[in-house]
């Protein structure tokens, strides 16, 4: 009987890994998938040879695809995981979502953390200095040459990267136990680093939330049909018009002597017609989108600024106050053992929203800022050195969200006892969960 149970527990424990296994893979190709959209939709068409640069282009396309994907992931997975616990309170005994437990979705979390140390320490760094490289003087041109340099530079910045980290070391704390521990890469220098990485997201995200939420009344103004109050459109189209119609006789009158001339009649030409476009998209909306859509719409964004603000200060009381309230000093209920919000799964859903709305606010503050302003990817004319650079902004900010959630008291989930929740959810039927 004992073999029997041993065996039955190697059958479950291997059944438990294929079904995690298989669904990690679906979930990240569903991701890698959207992700290549996106970016070869911005993706400079002129990129596309068929040649040495060629190959190059389509290597770093990959990996930043793959590092795109991850970043997706870093960001659904707490929203997910929120959503995952609900649904366990609500059907804890249900056999079609048993697939559905801790030990998954702390997997996916391990797996979301040791993909973006890949990306972010590797396969980035990588992709540009492959894209960059040319081959050492002397070495016959080729795709080995290429990649030949590339390594060596990734020793250097590695290199480069342990001299500086062991020099804050022995600033900040120079004890001979932590010196030694930067010899332990896998246990504590790279976790370090990644938390290091993680600190300064948080700090840009607190640098571009604040700006975010400013600049999404205007964004939004600028994607929506505003209401016409004391606009006569048909007018407004007329005179654009006639002024079209006046640079273009200008600039067909012109000779081709003077460029200088050329240049600024054609550019603003160009917004001439940019603006007589965005009056005729205002003329084809319907009353609906005008008067409807668009006061709806701010009316929700005035709402969640207003939420997210009201909870943030209320968390910053609570830590005053209480010191139990910090993050390090409470541990939450886990997966599915209880509910993270006192109004149920109408309380999961606002977090949910909020969540999200905070890393479209991150998203939009980052290119607002005037430094990160040459980063605005535009349609089919986006280099991959800046699509590299996107997906790695991208990747520091959706790496440091769940830590500033976790921080501003957004959600309140813990998932060191996943595997142990994970067992609890798992049927009390062995047949059962063979047969998952």
């Amino acid at each position: 009987m004992e073999g029997q149970d041993e065996v039955s527990a190697r059958e479950q424990h291997f059944h438990s890994q294929v079904r995690e296994s298989t669904i990690c893979f679906l979930l990240f190709a569903v991701l890698y998938v959207v992700s290549y959209f996106i970016i070869t939709r911005y993706k400079r068409k002129s990129d596309e040879q068929e040649d040495e640069d060629a190959i190059v282009n389509r290597i770093s396309l990959c990996l930043s695809t793959f590092t795109l994907a991850v970043s997706a992931g870093a960001v659904l997975l707490l929203p997910f995981s929120i959503i995952s616990n609900e649904i366990l309170l609500s059907f804890p005994h249900n056999y079609y979502i048993q697939w559905l437990n801790g030990s998954l979705i702390h997997g996916l979390w391990n797996l979301a953390s040791l993909f973006s140390n890949l990306c972010l320490f590797v396969l980035m760094p990588f992709a540009f200095f492959f894209l960059e490289s040319e081959g050492f003087a002397g070495l016959k041109k080729g795709i080995r040459a290429r990649i030949l340099e590339t390594l060596v530079m990734l020793i250097l910045l590695a290199l480069l990267i342990l001299g500086i980290v062991w020099v804050a070391s022995a600033l900040i704390d120079n004890d001979a136990a932590s010196m030694e521990s930067l010899y332990d890469l896998w246990e504590f220098y790279l976790p370090y680093l990644y938390s290091c990485i993680s600190l300064m997201g948080c700090l840009l995200l607190l640098l571009c939330t604040p700006v975010g939420l400013s600049r999404m009344f205007t964004v939004m103004g600028q994607l929506l049909v505003k209401p016409t109050i004391l606009e006569d459109l048909d007018e407004q189209i007329y005179i654009i018009t006639l002024e079209e119609e006046a640079l273009q006789r200008r600039l067909n009158g012109l000779s081709s002597s003077v460029e200088c001339n050329i240049m600024e009649l054609e550019q603003e030409l160009e917004n001439v017609k940019t603006l007589k476009t965005k009056l005729e998209r205002r003329k084809k909306a319907s009353a609906w989108e005008r008067n409807l859509v668009y006061p709806a719409v701010m009316v929700l964004l005035l709402i969640e600024t207003f939420i997210s603000v009201l909870l943030v200060a209320c968390n910053i009381l609570c830590l005053l106050v209480d010191e139990t309230a910090m993050p390090k000093g409470t541990r939450g209920p886990g997966i599915g053992n209880a509910s993270l919000s006192a109004f149920g799964f109408v309380g999961a859903a606002l977090e949910i929203i909020l969540i999200f709305y905070l890393m479209v606010s991150s998203v939009v503050g980052f290119y607002s800022l005037r430094f990160f302003g040459n980063f605005i990817p535009k349609k089919d004319d986006t280099t991959m050195t800046k699509i590299i650079g996107n997906c790695v902004s991208i990747l520091v900010l959706s790496s440091a969200l769940p830590v500033m959630s976790r921080t501003l008291g957004l959600h309140k989930l813990h998932l060191s006892d996943a595997s142990r929740d994970s067992e609890t959810s798992k049927p009390s039927a062995n047949g059962h969960h063979k047969a998952l």
